[in-house]
């Protein structure tokens, strides 16, 4: 085995892979040494002095209301609710007793039209 310039060993086999990756979060691109700490935060204090932001992104607040959300998730309900009523009326005869078939059943004989009726409380004294 040869060593290269960081003293790690090398295979004398070229084409062997290496079993550890040389670059890891910690290691200066430009080498294959890894930084140290002073190293680390001296580039934070240069990226920070240089008015460089992060850019960080961030899910959009939901400005539903709870009824609506309510609602919404019913809708979802039902559409997934007629997609397995469909995947269970297109099963071929082969699987008509099988473990899939009796789960797809439990799925279509939810009643879901109770979650429709259900009337929610509106706050705020508004409810009488």
């Amino acid at each position: 085995m040869a060593s290269n310039a960081t003293g790690r060993e090398r295979p004398a086999n070229p084409g062997h892979r290496v079993a550890f990756p040389l670059f890891r979060y910690v290691t200066v691109w430009s080498s294959l040494v890894a930084m140290t700490n002073a190293e680390r935060q001296a580039r934070y204090r240069e990226r920070r002095q240089a008015g460089e932001s992060r850019i960080r992104y961030r899910r959009p607040a939901d400005r539903r209301s709870r009824p609506q959300q309510w609602d919404d998730a019913v809708q979802t309900l039902l559409a997934l609710q007629d997609q397995y009523r469909a995947w269970r009326d297109a099963l071929p005869e082969s699987l008509a007793g099988s473990a899939t078939a009796a789960l797809l059943e439990q799925v279509c004989d939810l009643d879901l039209s109770e979650l429709e009726a259900v009337e929610l409380p509106r706050g705020f004294g508004r409810d009488g």
